[in-house]
This record gives C-alpha cells, structure tokens and sequence, in this order.
C-alpha cells in the first residue's frame, strides 16, 4: 500500500512546483503599512493595484474610530457560540435588515465568511433530485460547493446564453425524471475577467425553464448599479434575482457575507446553513464596523464617482496604448499579455524593483499556457497620477516582453526547473 503523502511529496501541483522561486515575492507577497494606493513591498514604495479595497473605506479615520471603538467595548470574542445558541444581537438583525433594504431583497442573513457561506448555501439550497446549471467560470466557491451537490450538475460556456439554454434544456428532462428543480448560479462580476454576468439575458430564460437564479456578485456590491446594489441592479434585474449573494470583503474592506432572498428562502436558510448553524457567530468588531461601512455606501455616492473615474481612466489609457483588457464591464481590469510563466515572473519583478508598480499576476493553470494576466483593481483611493506612472510603466514592460529581454532573464529561471 502506498504512504497517503507520497503523492503530494512527488507532485507539489502546478503552482506548488514554483514554490522555492515564487513564495514570498510572487506568492505569499508582504504588503506592508496602512492599506491605500501607495504601500511598502520589501521596504519599498509600490503604487498598489492589488487591494480589493474598491472605495478606499479600509483606512479612512471615521471607520477605524468605528472598529476601534467595537473592540474596546466588546474585545475580539462577542458574542460568543453560534447565533442559534448563544451568539445573536440586536445589532446582527440590524445589519440584516439594512443589507436587505439595500439591495433591495424582502430579507438577509449575515454569513461569517464569504468562501464558506456559499459552498453551504448551494448545499443548502438543493437536494440530491435538484439540478445546477452554473458558468463554466464560475469562483472557487462555487465550484465547491457545487462538488457537495449529490445531484445531477451541468456547466454552461461562459456567458454563452446558447450554451445554458442547451444545458437548461438536459436539465429539464432529467428534472422532469427525479422530480426536482433546477438551480442556475452565475456570478454579478467575474472577478477574473471583469466581465458582468449576463443577468438580464438568463433572466429571460426563466419563464421558460422555470429555474431559480443565484447570483454571487462579490466584486459588484457596492461598486455597480446607481445606488451600489450591484449588477442586477445595474442591469435592472434586480428583483428576478432569486437569492443573492456578497461579502464585505471588497467594497466593504472588511470580513463576512450575506444572502438576501424573499423572507421564506431566508428562513428556510437560516436554519439550514451548516456554516452558520455550527459556527461561531460574526463578531462584533465586524458587525458594529460592517454597519458603518454600508452606511457610508448609502450616503457617500461622491466614493463611487471617485473609483469610476479612476477606473475610466486606466482602463481607457490602457485601450489607447493598444493594450488587451478582455471585455471587462466592470472595476476588474485584467491586461493580457503573450509570455510563459518564466517570462511572467521576470516582468512583474521589473515592474516591482524598477518601477514600483505592484499588481497581481496570473498564469497557468488559472488561464492557458502561454498567457500572462496582470490583475488590476483600481479603488477610489487611487490618484490620476498613479494612472499616469503605470501606463508609463506598462508601455515598456510590453517593449521588454516582445523584445526578447524577459525571456533571456528568465532563461535561468526555466531551466532550473526543468521547462
């Protein structure tokens, strides 16, 4: 029999084979000093574009009075147990009630953690004779909590209507066979490419497949739509959404989630999510601190202004450089470019030492060999002088890519391990 572990000692993976060059630069990188657009890296000042602190809520003096204040008077445990027992407020119903009323949804739930309250929410949602159609593209949590379903499960091409209502129609006939009901999931903004799901154009679909719709729309909460409810609301479907989803970890810089739907489906949930059923309820550091924050969206529209014109102008400076950003219709600025993963590597390094320019990079297996991805997201924090020295920078990193430069730098890189 073979020792459980030999496999991973053999394999590190995709990603973990890069691990002894990557980690700690790469991967698992310091970002160091008050969350903002200019931080510290390895001692030195970067313009970062990695922060998903979309309207620069993070830092500003107001909401850490907020937190602090919750610390002082409730430390980092209240309350204690989980909300069925032993761990619910006045102040969580509070935050309930003023998700729902912002995103336009009869009732909430307050979830602890965004990753986690999906995967149990899509457990919770279906049983074993229900059917899930969902993006190909789709977040990992999604897909995880997809792989919990012990029904049926059908992905459709990204944002390709034809591809769903091919899959809607396999779904149907085999819904018609168990009895069950089909579950659609797709996201607000996919937080890869920047591109909305196409909300308006599944909505559509429903009369004819009889499906209900789950969106996850983590990157278009408070960034999307003209109060900030996202991107049903930027699409005007809002209320066809069946049960919606986001976290307080991008427009609201902070920790946690929720789920809004009609009133019984947030009942049914309560009381049926393993993930808040059996855990330790938000606490109210986070919850005091939450209110604040969704305040601030409600009342501070000039915070949303100020991230669009940041993104317009780097998304527009970067078209007019001629460089590819996808179809991104959001925040999301994705630049793609032609390079292995060795060449990927010595670029970003040119762009941290010599450029201070700071931003994510993806590679193989997350998109095709052969391609490098630049993630960047833009926050209202965010100057147009920054803009100005990053397109700079990226003009000649393009130049270096094309010439050869990185590919000769990388040459090391790639035969050490064996590329």
């Amino acid at each position: 029999m073979r020792d459980l572990f030999d496999r991973i000692i053999e394999n590190k993976g995709p990603l973990g084979k890069w691990a002894s060059q990557a980690e700690g630069y790469f991967v698992f990188p310091k970002l160091e000093g008050p969350i903002s657009n200019r931080m510290k890296f390895q001692g030195k000042e970067v313009i970062t574009w990695s922060i998903n602190d979309y309207l620069g809520l993070a830092n500003l003096p107001e909401v850490k009075k907020v937190d602090g204040e919750a610390a002082l008077e409730y430390g980092a445990a209240f309350p204690m147990g989980a909300r069925m027992m032993s761990g619910h407020t006045e102040f969580h119903e509070q935050l309930e009630q003023e998700l729902a009323a912002f995103v336009k949804k009869e009732s909430a739930y307050l979830l602890n953690f965004g990753y986690q309250g999906m995967v149990s929410a899509i457990d919770a949602l279906v049983s074993k004779d229900d059917i899930i159609v969902y993006d190909v593209d789709s977040h990992a949590c999604i897909i995880d909590g997809v792989r919990l379903h012990m029904g049926k499960r059908f992905t459709f091409k990204h944002n390709d209507i034809e591809s769903l209502e091919k899959n809607l129609d396999r779904a149907v006939k085999m819904a018609e066979q168990t009895g069950g009901g089909i579950l659609v999931i797709s996201e607000g903004v996919f937080g890869m490419r920047g591109e909305q799901g196409k909300l308006k154009e599944i909505v559509a679909l429903k009369k004819k497949y009889k499906f209900r719709l789950f969106v996850d729309d983590a990157h278009g909460f408070g960034t999307l739509g003209k109060t900030g409810a996202g991107a049903g609301e930027e699409q005007g479907v809002q209320d066809d959404i069946d049960v919606y989803f986001a976290t307080f970890a991008k427009s609201m810089a902070g920790i946690g989630a929720f789920l809004a739907a009609d009133k019984e489906i947030i009942e049914y949930l309560k009381y049926n999510l393993r993930s808040q059923m059996f855990a330790k309820s938000l606490p109210m550091i986070y919850v005091k601190g939450a209110l604040k924050r969704l305040d601030m969206l409600r009342t501070q529209p000039e915070l949303k202004a100020k991230l669009w014109e940041n993104v317009n102008a780097l998304q527009n400076g970067l078209k007019e450089r001629g460089f590819d950003i996808g179809t991104t219709t959001s925040c999301v600025t994705p630049v793609y470019l032609n390079g292995s993963i060795p060449e990927a590597m010595a670029l970003v390094k040119d762009l941290r030492e010599n450029f201070g320019i700071f931003c994510s990079i993806v590679v193989y297996p997350v998109i095709p060999k052969g391609l490098i991805l630049l993630r960047m997201i833009p926050t209202a924090t965010h100057t147009l002088q920054d803009v100005s020295e990053t397109l700079e920078a990226f003009s000649v990193i393009r130049e270096r890519l094309q010439n050869g430069t990185y590919k000769r730098l990388s040459a090391a890189v790639a035969a050490a391990m064996g590329e």
